[in-house]
């Protein structure tokens, strides 16, 4: 499975990790020093959803937060919402 959303493309991006050691001046220290710096992948936050496809069938894909929040993609619907019986009234016969 690759770590990649399937609406935006949004995938990992490379990057550092820093390590750092000693105490901020801004808190009566010396001052930090950096101690390591190695590589790292931020990875996107991709969820796993079930959507509706055009015609009609159920569909699993995996796609970021960020897609999600915009709406970017429709939510799989399992039940219809709530609806009344309709009620037929009956004519009195005269």
């Amino acid at each position: 499975m690759s770590c990649v959303c399937e609406i935006c493309g949004k995938g990992k991006i490379l990057g550092n990790s820093v390590d750092t050691r000693g105490r901020a001046k801004r808190l009566k220290g010396v001052g930090t020093k950096v101690t390591g710096i190695t590589r790292r992948a931020f990875k996107p936050n991709l969820q796993r959803i079930r959507v509706t496809t055009e015609n009609g069938t159920s569909k699993t894909i995996r796609v970021c937060v960020q897609c999600l929040r915009c709406d970017a993609v429709t939510r799989r619907i399992v039940h219809r919402p709530f609806q009344f019986k309709k009620v037929e009234k009956k004519a009195d016969a005269e």
